[in-house]
């Protein structure tokens, strides 16, 4: 049996604004295997980031408050000391930022910044780290690593830093590693070239990927399990084959329903989700989808528990109150019509 790296349990995180309270993370829990991918998806502000900051704590600050429990292998993450995330951020659980020209430091070379991770968490010499770092950098694909280890951040394209940023977080053989946008802002060739690596390198170290991305071409391609977040909550979640196969929330409809074709008549438009996401300072009574949800009916004012109700697939759960039935009568993504015999191409349509 796999081994349980990461629980998480009701997690709450909250922002004092001038606004007022912004919960951007509402209850969300999960659980993460060895060798697992888990794809956190949704829109900008869902709370992806967040949830995935928090693991790390790079969210704490006197205006954030936290709730619910996070464990690594038994240690708590949420209470846990600035100490004790020193000793887990970097060397047990990873992350690769989003934009990895903000994340490198452009006046330290890359191999600096590499080596300099390395000697934060373990005792090794500058010429042990240097060589590992050589090896990192070949291992994610740079080219001429030797050479290129000396080199600035603004020397590389969008691709080549964004392998530098995965180096990094490998750096220390991390168990979980977080990818954050891995793909953002890359052509669809680099994009397939950035997963095929995070691919053979999750197969060769056996470490466990939490996948942030709204990109559900890319989760297509990698994920084992998703979990589809909306304003701050997870609104679905199961195996890959569960959610593609038979979506049961309308906003994992309005998801997959927008991701372009290669293999059908060039739409005159690409359908889209109605409205806009709600601000996560005032946020809608009950479920929160409900102002865009074209499925809206009285029960929606309640707050649907997140729960299975597909009795085949117990592990598949939703928050949505309509039934199987009404939910299979009502979509428009037909089960299997984005199915896994042809997720490559819904990966290459992005």
């Amino acid at each position: 049996m796999s081994e349980r790296l990461l629980e998480v349990r009701d997690l709450k995180v909250s922002f004092a604004t001038e606004e007022g309270v912004v919960q951007a993370v509402d209850g969300v829990s999960f659980e993460l295997e060895a060798g697992e991918v888990l794809a956190v998806v949704g829109e900008s502000g869902s709370g992806k980031s967040v949830t995935a900051m928090t693991l790390m704590g790079l969210t704490r600050g006197p205006n954030a408050r936290f709730e619910g429990t996070a464990r690594y292998k038994g240690t708590e993450l949420v209470a846990a000391s600035d100490e004790e995330l020193q000793r887990v951020r970097g060397a047990e659980i990873a992350m690769i930022f989003q934009d990895p020209m903000t994340s490198l430091n452009p006046v330290h070379r890359i191999g600096d910044q590499i080596i300099e991770q390395i000697q934060a968490h373990e005792e090794i010499s500058d010429s042990a780290a240097r060589e590992r770092t050589v090896e990192l950098l070949d291992r994610v694909g740079i080219p001429r690593a030797r050479e290129r280890v000396d080199n600035y951040p603004f020397e590389f394209s969008g691709g080549m830093r964004q392998r530098v940023m995965i180096a990094l977080a490998l750096s220390c053989d991390p168990a979980v590693l977080i990818a954050d946008e891995p793909t953002t802002a890359l052509d669809v060739t680099i994009q397939a070239q950035i997963l095929q690596r995070m691919r053979n390198l999750r197969d060769e170290t056996g470490a466990a990927v939490i996948l942030v991305t709204h990109d559900l071409g890319v989760v297509a391609d990698i994920a084992d399990r998703i979990a589809v977040m909306y304003a701050g909550r997870i609104v679905e979640q199961g195996k890959l084959d569960e959610i593609f196969y038979d979506p049961q929330h309308p906003y994992t409809w309005g998801l997959l329903g927008s991701i372009a074709r290669v293999d059908r008549p060039r739409p005159a438009r690409l359908p889209t989700i109605a409205g806009m996401p709600p601000s996560l300072a005032h946020r809608p009574e009950g479920c929160h989808f409900r102002p865009r949800c074209p499925h809206e009916f009285a029960e929606c004012v309640k707050t649907p528990p997140l729960e299975s109700r597909v009795p085949a697939s117990p592990g598949h759960k939703d928050r949505c109150w309509l039934s199987v039935e009404d939910k299979r009568g009502e979509r428009e993504i037909v089960p299997g019509e984005i199915g896994l015999e042809d997720k490559k191409g819904v990966g290459a349509a992005v």
